[in-house]
């Protein structure tokens, strides 16, 4: 016999038909949410909180993470003690065909114009 019950190290996470496109773009909008999805993107797996290095407090990383799975950016998931991040890329790529990819990409050449720029005043 299966329970259905969720239990409290269940996280709530939009179903696919709920995701919006202009709460995908209002997570991504934030520069350390970008990061974060760049890194999962990189990966292709799952990470979990702790190997994100971000420049704010553990309140403030939670913050970035629960905006990101509301939106239906991630999924989050226990894995023992630790919550483990994936990027929910086939859903954001079956609603909105190109999006994830298209910005990733921007992001990318928007770094890369960034270290050029770092490198040319330091």
């Amino acid at each position: 016999m299966t329970s259905t019950a969720v239990t409290s190290r269940e996280l709530p996470h939009p179903a696919r038909d709920e995701i919006r496109l202009e709460g995908v773009l209002h997570a991504l909008s934030d520069p350390l949410r970008l990061q974060i999805v760049r890194e999962l993107a990189t990966d292709g797996g799952e990470l979990s909180c702790s190997r994100f290095d971000l420049p704010v407090t553990k309140s403030t990383t939670t913050h970035h993470f629960r905006v990101l799975r509301e939106c239906g950016v991630i999924r989050q998931v226990y894995r023992g003690t630790a919550k483990m991040n994936g990027l929910r890329e086939g859903d954001l790529d079956d609603l909105f065909p190109g999006l994830l990819d298209s910005l990733l990409a921007a992001a990318a050449r928007q770094a890369a114009r960034q270290a050029v720029r770092i490198a040319a005043d330091g």
